[in-house]
């Protein structure tokens, strides 16, 4: 079993706020899906729901599924579900994004006798205020103490973190926790990070907010999964990302950005770099280079 080890650097002090709301029942894998899940990440059953295993299944997950909203982009079914997203990512291969990510993780360690809350969070509601409630779906793992379990914002960290105030190292980037307004938490991503920060509350559980803000996702015209293709994974050294017509490879020395010479480089880059098999690549492609036309000619 991975035992993948962070260096983390934490506030002295509980500073995590206490649940506001009671979570429903927990989805959980079946036997059949817990196995072939551990097959796929390349784990055996664990020995006990303890923070070793928690932090080898957290890094496991993260290494093994790429970060995807392909199917939003292209405006084929997406169903949040931790069932559906289990057929998607474990019998696909593919990958997917938070709601898929997170979902199927949750349900992973809940079949695993964990206890799991999925958190109603909003990535960016530092900039766009209430309105990103729900936009995110992430992890409360209850141990020793909170654990913010988190493996769907797709280059965030690669282990769990206490639920409190406090900065975060992990392979030589920078993460926190911190304070926001109206009692949320705010979880702040490496500066590199194509997301800079979701918020959250320790105990909020919504839903009906999460079903709201993923059927507005993946069909409303303003949603930036209906006009931007992203695709990433976390790799040896490396995160790995592609941002429309974009490779975006960030190092400990930086960012380094090349462009995408079509259809061809694409498709190659999904089965060798990305690790998934995506339906129709040259016209995933197309669809780019049709979207990037678009925003020249506004």
């Amino acid at each position: 079993m991975d035992t993948f080890s962070p260096v983390q650097t934490l506030a002295p002090g509980d500073h995590s706020l206490a649940p506001r709301d009671i979570p429903a029942e927990p989805f959980r894998l079946t036997p059949r899906e817990l196995d072939a899940y551990l097959a796929r990440i390349g784990l055996g059953r664990p020995r006990a729901a303890d923070l070793p295993t928690l932090v080898a299944l957290h890094h496991a997950h993260v290494t093994s599924f790429t970060w995807e909203a392909i199917d939003a982009f292209m405006g084929w079914p997406v169903d949040p579900h931790p069932h559906a997203a289990f057929a998607k990512m474990v019998d696909g291969p593919r990958g997917g994004w938070c709601y898929e990510m997170n979902g199927l993780f949750g349900a992973a360690l809940a079949a695993l006798g964990y206890k799991v809350t999925r958190l109603c969070a909003g990535v960016r509601r530092a900039e766009l205020g209430d309105m990103a409630v729900g936009n995110h779906l992430t992890l409360r793992v209850d141990l020793d103490q909170p654990w913010l379990a988190e493996v769907g914002l797709g280059d965030a960290i690669l282990a769990p973190v206490p639920m409190r105030l406090g900065a975060v190292e992990q392979y030589g980037r920078a993460f926190a926790i911190a304070e926001a307004d109206g009692g949320w938490l705010r979880f702040h991503n490496h500066r590199h990070g194509a997301a800079p920060s979701f918020d959250f509350r320790p105990g909020h559980c919504d839903e009906a907010a999460l079903a709201a803000a993923h059927e507005m996702l993946i069909r409303d015209a303003g949603s930036p999964f209906l006009r931007n293709l992203v695709v990433q994974r976390h790799a040896p050294g490396r995160t790995e990302g592609i941002f429309n017509h974009t490779r975006r490879i960030v190092t400990d020395a930086g960012v380094e950005e090349r462009p995408i010479a079509d259809a061809r480089e694409f498709a190659r880059l999904m089965r060798e770099v990305f690790q998934i098999e995506v339906p129709e690549p040259e016209a995933v492609w197309a669809r780019v280079v049709e979207t990037e036309r678009d925003w020249l000619a506004a």
